[in-house]
């Protein structure tokens, strides 16, 4: 089946377009995360995407709160954490706020990182978004900022039937 196969057979009724979409969320982030591993040597997408949370973040986050920001369990957080730390792209201090807890602070590595050699692939995201309007570009950034709200609805409805099994 190719795309144009796919499209029809899928653009027939809402619940097909509701697997559709699903499908193609995570299609694409697939085939994202392919690209980036392939042209970005030196960080895998995950690592990636962990150390822009953390430039981006104002202040200094757990493995725990870097877990619920990025989907992913705590461990996974320190799993990234300790491959980008021995890269030399962050360190890992005890948390200001909990002596328990670990946070992730970029190095200058991390920063040069950004500057010099992600730039080169940022300049190529552009192709991405290209195909779209300003418009459709708002329009995507709300429809899938909505999808979050959808996503902790399965998650809330995933913990009470959990929770329903136990009773």
């Amino acid at each position: 089946m190719n795309l144009d196969d796919f499209i029809v057979k899928f653009s027939s009724s809402t619940e097909n377009q509701r697997k559709a979409v699903f499908s193609t969320l995570f299609i694409a982030g697939n085939r994202l995360q392919t690209l980036f591993d392939n042209h970005i040597p030196e960080v895998s997408l995950k690592q990636f995407m962990l150390l822009t949370v953390v430039r981006q973040s104002k202040e200094q986050l757990t493995f725990t709160q870097l877990g619920n920001l990025l989907g992913c369990s705590r461990q996974n957080i320190k799993k990234l954490a300790d491959v980008l730390m021995k890269k030399g792209f962050i360190t890992i201090q005890k948390s200001p706020h909990d002596t328990r807890a670990m946070c992730i602070c970029p190095t200058e590595k991390a920063d040069a990182f950004f500057v010099n050699e992600f730039s080169e692939y940022q300049e190529g995201l552009k192709y991405l978004f290209e195909v779209y309007t300003d418009k459709e570009i708002e329009t995507l950034f709300i429809l899938l900022s909505k999808l979050y709200t959808g996503i902790e609805n399965l998650e809330k409805r995933a913990v009470e039937e959990k929770e329903e099994k136990r009773c």
